[in-house]
């Protein structure tokens, strides 16, 4: 990882492609767009338009091998299957109403979207999405494929581990620690460590089960 040194981390040699022809691939050509760059095409595996906002949809085996990507997909494992099969150069792509603060580092293929802040010593993990509106505190540590959703506020010192989905408007407290693949529902409020594939919903949450480690 790399301290976080702009909005957008392409080079002008460099085409942009977005990997995933989806809704969250919307979002992001919006964040890509915020920042005046441009985007050559999306790469779908079973595309099922031709145009996404007026970008082209590619199938994959079409894709030219030169040029930078950004996995578009908002499933945790399914971003990191393809991250972990591809060898390509991988871009950040950060909103330009986000606040990161210049003491955070952030690693390649996240995205930060509109109105997020990111506070000093906060490390963030590789292929993340810090989803509109989250506040991710100081100290905070947010491995790879980590999806923090819209709305979420990660007090300071909170840790999250690999692949875990922080739910829309969920709240942390600060000092928690947070395991791997981890769910945590929807307006969930946690004030305590929570396990390894916990799924956690409730104010205060509670475990309710827990996910396949080999799903």
């Amino acid at each position: 990882m790399q301290q976080m040194p702009q909005q957008l981390n392409l080079s002008m040699e460099n085409k942009l492609f977005l990997y995933g022809a989806s809704g969250h691939c919307k979002v992001i050509i919006d964040i890509v767009k915020s920042n005046g760059a441009a985007i050559e095409g999306i790469v779908d595996d079973f595309p099922k338009a031709d145009f996404i906002l007026d970008i082209p949809v590619i199938m994959s085996d079409e894709l030219i091998e030169s040029g930078s990507f950004i996995i578009a997909i908002g499933n945790n494992k399914t971003r990191k299957k393809i991250a972990d099969s591809n060898t390509g150069v991988f871009a950040n792509a950060f909103h330009a109403t986000a606040i990161i603060s210049p003491f955070s580092t952030i690693g390649k293929g996240t995205v930060v979207m509109a109105g997020v802040v990111v506070n000093p010593h906060a490390i963030i993990g590789h292929h993340c999405i810090l989803n509109t509106g989250a506040i991710i505190e100081h100290d905070a540590t947010i491995a790879d494929f980590v999806h923090i959703s819209p709305g979420v506020a990660l007090a300071g010192n909170v840790t999250i581990g690999e692949g875990s989905h922080v739910g829309i408007g969920a709240t942390v407290i600060q000092g928690i620690t947070i395991g791997k693949w981890v769910t945590i529902g929807a307006g969930t409020v946690i004030i305590k460590d929570i396990p390894d594939y916990a799924v956690v919903v409730g104010n205060p949450g509670k475990i309710i089960k827990y996910n396949n480690e080999n799903e």
